[in-house]
């Protein structure tokens, strides 16, 4: 491999001829070998936006020439759409306030810039990439930014799409299912009747309560603390700086970004992220019992529940011919236990800010992006190869609705509780029906149990 000389404020470093980072980020890639994991993609182009609207914020308050800001957002605009995706070499796990990844975006602007104008990288010409990239900013201020814009735009355009028509797709089996019987279960025993819609139904109530709740957390994260520089005092800054480069932000990401209202908490504590990672467990929470349920209620198929017969995507077993697994349900299931760790990690960077900067934002920012791809990419393919194809075993809901002792709880208002209970006991005793076992005990006629005791009653207020 061939090698090119930069300086930076250390001395000289040698780094790929090929390459557009600089001198610092060689220092880092050569420091930090540390695990396979590197800085996530989107934080990556979320930071050409930052540099994109810094250069316009800047050259509109006379502090950066309209050549210079004109080829930093023609670099910016490369890297945005990736086009410049392999020139991020560095580890995750760096320091903790992302200044290596802050750097060698600056590093590949100006780079690129140089070649763009004709000049060679590492000449820092025409573009320096402090003096220039990096005007008005710090990695204190501008990693948390990138950590935001990444984290609500992947939410606002792949996981909440995807939630939306998870949901759709439960709504549509609630109302699919909206008058098969069934046998509802408290404990994992029985309990009294509902509808197969009520349960799916319950699922898209859940869904749309954890949508509105990620919608209401990402208003925490759009909150940027840029023009905050190092400690969020705004030093290096012109007054008015922050409202500006948020301005050129929303105009990029057609988004409601607004300037911290106090950049030290901004930068010195992550809890708006720690709030929105606790909305994705509480998303995994839900998938989780969605998962589990949907796996017990299909199991079998002849000596388990049996009430869903789930589709066939692939055989179950290597030694086992013809089984069937739920896959689908138990890769969701997988997914949540994940996304519920990650949050702990969050967790403890969430409280690793120490005096005025949080020094773990590369780990938070990590976890949350895979928590919103895992949650995203789970619920999307068991929407697809499970909850769509799902059918429904009605004999095995009649027959266990038939046998339901929880039935009897529609004779509490009738017999009273202590009667009632002595139905329910006596027949499972006796292993007789609920009916036979209240004429037996002469609580009631025939009659008067089919009277009292309607299933379908049983699933809305029934008193009069």
């Amino acid at each position: 491999m061939s090698y090119r000389i930069e300086k930076d404020s250390l001395g000289e470093v040698k780094v790929p001829f090929e390459s557009l980072y600089g001198a610092q980020t060689a220092r880092a890639v050569a420091n930090f070998p540390i695990g396979k994991e590197k800085m996530p993609v989107e934080v990556i182009r979320a930071y050409g936006i930052i540099k994109k609207a810094a250069a316009l914020a800047n050259c509109d308050q006379n502090l950066l020439n309209e050549n210079k800001r004109d080829y930093i957002l023609q670099a910016a605009d490369e890297l945005i759409t990736g086009k410049l995706d392999q020139h991020f070499p560095i580890s995750l796990w760096q320091t903790g306030s992302g200044t290596q990844t802050n750097m060698n975006v600056n590093e590949v602007l100006a780079n690129r810039i140089s070649q763009l104008a004709g000049e060679n990288p590492g000449s820092k010409k025409p573009v320096h990439p402090n003096d220039d990239v990096n005007m008005s900013q710090s990695s204190n201020d501008t990693f948390p930014a990138a950590m935001a814009i990444s984290a609500v735009k992947k939410t606002e355009e792949f996981l909440l799409p995807v939630m939306q028509e998870l949901k759709l797709e439960l709504i549509s089996k609630s109302e699919q299912y909206a008058e098969l019987l069934k046998v509802g279960r408290t404990h994992l025993m029985d309990a009294t009747p509902i509808t197969l819609g009520q349960e799916f139904a319950a699922f898209a109530a859940q869904l749309e309560q954890i949508i509105a709740m990620v919608n209401d957390s990402l208003k925490y994260l759009k909150q940027l603390p840029l023009g905050g520089t190092a400690v969020g005092s705004g030093l290096n800054t012109k007054a008015g700086f922050d409202k500006l480069v948020v301005k050129y932000i929303n105009l990029e990401t057609e988004n409601n970004y607004q300037p911290a209202v106090n950049k030290s908490a901004a930068i010195a504590a992550h809890d708006s992220f720690v709030n929105f990672s606790g909305v994705l467990k509480t998303a995994a929470a839900f998938f989780m019992k969605l998962a589990n349920d949907t796996r017990w209620l299909a199991s079998g198929p002849r000596c388990g529940i049996g009430e869903l017969n789930l589709p066939k995507n692939e055989p179950g077993s290597s030694i086992m011919p013809g089984k069937v697994n739920p896959t689908q349900a138990e890769a969701l299931f997988q997914v949540a236990a994940q996304v519920m760790a990650n949050d702990t990690a969050v967790n403890i960077g969430g409280g690793s800010g120490n005096f005025q900067l949080n020094v773990a934002k590369p780990l938070i920012i990590y976890n949350i992006l895979q928590s919103i791809s895992l949650l995203g990419d789970a619920a999307d393919s068991y929407r697809k190869r499970c909850l769509t194809g799902i059918e429904v075993n009605q004999e095995r809901l009649a027959a266990y609705l038939e046998k339901n002792l929880m039935l009897v709880t529609a004779l509490n208002p009738i017999t009273g509780y202590d009667k009632a209970a002595k139905i329910a006991q006596f027949a499972y005793q006796e292993n007789t029906s609920l009916k036979e076992a209240a004429v037996e005990l002469g609580y009631l006629t025939a009659a008067e149990f089919e009277k009292y005791v309607e299933p379908q009653k049983m699933t809305q207020p029934n008193l009069e």
